[in-house]
């Protein structure tokens, strides 16, 4: 089983099932794995369905300031994504900051979701490479 850490971004308002659906997409490839946390950006820490997400399936939830996002390198980041956000990437640079690597370790690098609720999620993973794993 890959341990790993994801990264998620999204609009405000995404329901619980457009998360889960892009998981589902996200993941397939992958193999087993084993989430040790789900980590955004500290603006959307209180969107229900994320919160949903980590207590229904007992992840830990990381929350990172825009600032400290900025400094992790992305292979795609995002000049919207800046200008809204404060930052060029939240899911690439979530998933990396949490796992404590860098884009080499990036197992998905940016898979964007649009859910039936019309509502965007981007799910990034990164091999999680912490001691005692």
């Amino acid at each position: 089983m890959t341990p790993v850490t994801i990264g998620l971004g999204c609009d405000r308002g995404a329901a619980l099932a457009t998360f889960e659906a892009a998981l589902t997409e996200a993941t397939r490839g992958l193999g087993e794995i084993a989430v040790r946390a789900i980590a955004t950006i500290d603006r959307k820490g209180d969107e229900l369905a994320i919160l949903e997400l980590c207590a229904r399936r007992g992840w830990p939830l990381r929350l990172y300031s825009a600032e400290a996002l900025a400094q992790v390198a992305v292979p795609h980041p995002s000049a919207t994504v800046m200008r809204v956000m404060g930052t060029p990437a939240v899911a690439e640079a979530a998933a990396l900051l949490a796992a404590g690597v860098e884009m080499n370790d990036l197992l998905v690098e940016k898979y964007r979701y649009r859910g039936t609720d019309g509502k965007n999620v981007t799910v990034s993973i990164a091999r999680w490479r912490q001691a005692g794993d």
